[in-house]
């Protein structure tokens, strides 16, 4: 479990351990001004979250100073009430192969739309980072019945 710490039980930062680094997470990172350029949007569908990565303990106790001051802007911003705006959803693109499977199992497509939108855009995003169709068509078939169960594609 990753340390999380809160300000008026709200997430101000959190710890995480990865094979190659570990990193501090400040869920609305986004919010902050990053004056020393050290915090990193994870991959490009992450909107409000950063963190501040290290490869090494020297480099935490390089930047104490600097580590600390930004938690105390995280904390800022949370007694500001600030919220992050979500960016509009891009209309996403339904695989072909998914669209096939909608043509063959009306169920199917029943049980899709009523999944929440961000159930949906996941399955959506992981059909689609497949480059080849075949890989496609088996990713689909493998979710076929956790769709069918209105579950998502991490649940």
């Amino acid at each position: 479990m990753n340390p999380c710490y809160t300000f008026e039980k709200k997430n101000v930062v959190l710890m995480h351990g990865f094979k190659e680094y570990c990193a501090l997470l400040f869920p609305k990172g986004s919010l902050l001004q990053d004056s020393h350029g050290i915090l990193i949007q994870q991959t490009e569908n992450v909107q409000g979250a950063r963190q501040i990565r290290f490869t090494n303990v020297q480099e935490i106790v390089e930047k104490e100073a600097i580590l600390k001051a930004y938690i105390y802007k995280a904390i800022e911003v949370e007694k500001a009430g600030l919220k992050v705006k979500a960016k509009k959803p891009e209309e996403l693109i339904i695989p072909e192969e998914l669209q096939h499977k909608f043509d063959e199992i009306p169920a199917l497509k029943t049980a899709f739309t009523t999944l929440t939108p961000g159930r949906q855009r996941a399955y959506i995003l992981y059909f689609s980072g497949a480059k080849q169709s075949k890989t496609r068509e088996s990713r689909v078939e493998k979710c076929i019945p956790n769709i069918l169960n209105g579950k998502g594609l991490n649940d």
